[in-house]
């Protein structure tokens, strides 16, 4: 029998067939043994070579021929946390972290990086090069890294090392040269958008447009008391479950800590304001201050020598006007002074303290004497004329006076230390044992309260403190029973929670949610009714009557509005987007059209006249910044779309289970 079988397998035919089951193995099988590797990536971008734009993405001419890029996980996670820092800096006390955590959420972050992969890849493929002369102009050009808006290397050095986790030089400029090559296509693309002047004229003209307008209300029916048959409400029920699922809720039992409500011993010694006072003296000196005005012959720093003449001559001319017997300097300020703020004021700046004004000017001013006027002085603005006109020289405000104060920052610091004292006390009782508030409570001679069951959007008292709301329906606490960290919900008043009780989403039953049901489904009734009610309305004044005849039959008052503009809440800014969205009448005709209003009204309408903006009458400014406006919509437009035209050339696989 085994030599039959040689027999049979040894010949040409058997060859042939053992070749052909080989061609499958050898192409959808060997892959799995030749590259097997770790896979970590978030998502893979492919794309074929540029000389065979349809190559197959068989493998292995897509492992052989085509350019792969891949987003990695940790870079995904990364990018992820910066957008959720990016929120929670944007949103405050409102950012909800289990709510940002979406699928959605994740995806946006991925495509964003998977879109810079694509860029990158198009960028090469293109043969896109970023030289070092940009890299440096584009890093010089960061405001973080600038110091009087001017690039500062030590600053620059400071940022990198403070990244988490530091940066050198050299990747931050490759960073920087991938992010600018990435870029290049569609920012090139957009910024050489334009607009012609006849889409100008068309844009104007759409924008600038009115339209003659009739209108009437239909209002709801009034109240559906119609019984409503169980095969009715099971009906219902069962095409909007979603509509009657119960939220999650939480029930919290917790203490409130309040530092304004802790009786404090806050009636000082005299000791101890005069040791206070004396340590802080410095606080209670009124600082010297002068009146000075001054006249200004304004040269920049960096202007020519025939410049710095011209001005140089000039101050020493008004510097000799000023000092003539009987000369009035305001005068001559309001004349000659370049300092627009001062000027119109004869050059007064009002009382001057030390520390407010640039060096040059601040030593000359405080080295004067009242009634006396400066020699020139030469500063980063140009050359000054000072006029010192009075002095008023500082003083220590005695103790009697400042002893007010100092009794009012004794009790503050005093409520806050024992504040500080009682809420570590509590504290401190609560880690002994930790899945209770009771004992801690009993122990500090605090009530404990409970608040709920309460959802997300039902919270009321001090739950309805973000943070408070936030901590109630954390993970942590409904999970492990455990008391909340001091939650500060405003200075020395700190609040510590637990759940006791959690329900989470769930579906309801019918007998639970009946009369909700039964209330959709009236409400439903009443909503068709108002609809039918203007539908033949509409057909009525689609034969030809006119919409106040179509209106008085039922009973309802027309109201016509001839040129409305666009925004204009007629009676509604929603019906005023229906009008405008309606087609243009033919002549003689009109253009009829319904809008549900939020109050559950509808507004039936006809448009009878369409009338084009005038493009004349926007002046020059007004056109060309409607151009740029325009320009730059049309440019973001196109850059989107060549985006997703070269996603579409590549493939790309996300790992779904790695978001």
């Amino acid at each position: 029998m085994l030599q039959k079988l040689r027999d049979k397998t040894s010949g040409w035919i058997a060859t042939v067939i053992l070749g052909l089951l080989t061609v499958p193995f050898a192409f959808f099988g060997m892959e799995q043994y030749l590259f097997q590797r770790n896979v970590t990536y978030a998502a893979k971008i492919e794309a074929p070579p540029t000389w065979w734009p349809s190559a197959p993405s068989w493998w292995p001419v897509r492992a052989l021929l085509w350019h792969s890029e891949e987003v990695d996980v940790d870079d995904f996670r990364n990018a992820f946390e910066q957008a959720r820092q990016q929120q929670r800096q944007a949103m405050g006390e409102q950012f909800d972290p289990r709510e940002f955590e979406s699928v959605d959420n994740k995806r946006k972050t991925l495509d964003r990086l998977i879109d810079e992969k694509v860029l990158s890849i198009a960028a090469g493929r293109a043969g896109v090069a970023i030289g070092d002369a940009q890299v440096r102009d584009a890093i010089q050009a960061i405001p973080a890294f600038q110091v009087d808006g001017k690039f500062d290397a030590q600053r620059y050095q400071l940022a990198l090392t403070a990244q988490q986790p530091p940066l050198t030089p050299r990747a931050f400029e490759q960073r920087m040269r991938d992010s600018l090559q990435q870029s290049l296509l569609p920012t090139q693309l957009a910024q050489s958008a334009f607009v012609t002047g006849t889409e100008t004229e068309r844009l104007l003209k759409l924008l600038g447009q009115k339209r003659d307008v009739a209108f009437t209300v239909v209002p709801l029916p009034a109240e559906d008391t119609a019984p409503v048959s169980d095969a009715e409400a099971q009906k219902w029920y069962q095409a909007h479950q979603a509509e009657f699922r119960a939220q999650e809720t939480v029930t919290i039992e917790y203490v409130d800590v309040d530092g304004g409500k802790l009786a404090v011993n806050a009636t000082p010694s005299d000791d101890d304001l005069r040791k206070r006072y004396d340590a802080e003296q410095a606080r209670f000196v009124e600082p010297e201050q002068r009146l000075a005005s001054h006249i200004l012959v304004q040269v920049a720093a960096d202007a020519d020598a025939k410049a710095q003449k011209a001005a140089e001559d000039k101050v020493k001319k008004l510097d000799a006007q000023a000092r003539q017997p009987g000369a009035d300097f305001a005068a001559l300020a309001r004349a000659n002074s370049d300092d627009a703020g001062s000027k119109p004021n004869g050059g007064d700046l009002g009382w001057v303290e030390k520390g407010t004004m640039v060096a040059p000017f601040e030593a000359a001013l405080f080295a004067m004497k009242a009634g006396e006027i400066s020699q020139p002085v030469k500063s980063e603005f140009g050359w000054h004329i000072i006029q010192l006109r009075e002095v008023k020289t500082g003083k220590q405000t005695p103790f009697e006076e400042a002893r007010p104060q100092l009794e009012k920052e004794f009790a503050e610091s005093e409520r806050e230390r024992s504040f500080n004292e009682f809420t570590a006390k509590f504290y401190d009782q609560v880690l002994k044992n930790p899945t209770a508030l009771a004992p801690a409570a009993a122990a500090v001679n605090l009530p404990v309260q409970k608040l709920g069951p309460f959802g997300r959007g039902q919270a009321t008292g001090v739950a309805a403190n973000p943070a408070v709301l936030r901590a109630a329906f954390s993970e942590t606490l409904i999970q492990d029973g455990t008391v909340s960290d001091p939650i500060e919900i405003a200075p020395n008043h700190n609040v510590f929670l637990r759940v006791v009780q959690h329900a989470p989403e769930r579906a309801q039953t019918l007998a639970q949610v009946k009369d909700k049901v039964v209330a959709a489904i009236r409400a439903d009734r009443r909503r068709k009714a108002a609809e039918a009610q203007a539908e033949a309305m509409i057909a009525k004044v689609n034969a030809g009557q006119t919409l106040a005849a179509v209106a008085a039959e039922q009973k309802l008052a027309a109201q016509d509005v001839p040129g409305v503009p666009r925004g204009a809440p007629v009676p509604d800014a929603d019906a005023t987007r229906a009008y405008f969205e309606a087609p243009v009448p033919a002549a003689g005709k009109v253009s009829p059209g319904k809008v549900a209003l939020p109050d559950g009204s509808i507004v039936v309408f006809a448009v009878s006249k369409v009338t084009p903006g005038d493009p004349k009458e926007a002046s020059e400014p007004q056109r060309m910044a409607m151009s740029q406006q325009f320009a730059q919509l049309v440019g973001g437009e196109d850059a989107n779309t060549l985006v997703e035209a070269l996603r579409k050339r590549m493939q790309v696989t996300v790992a779904e289970e790695r978001l």
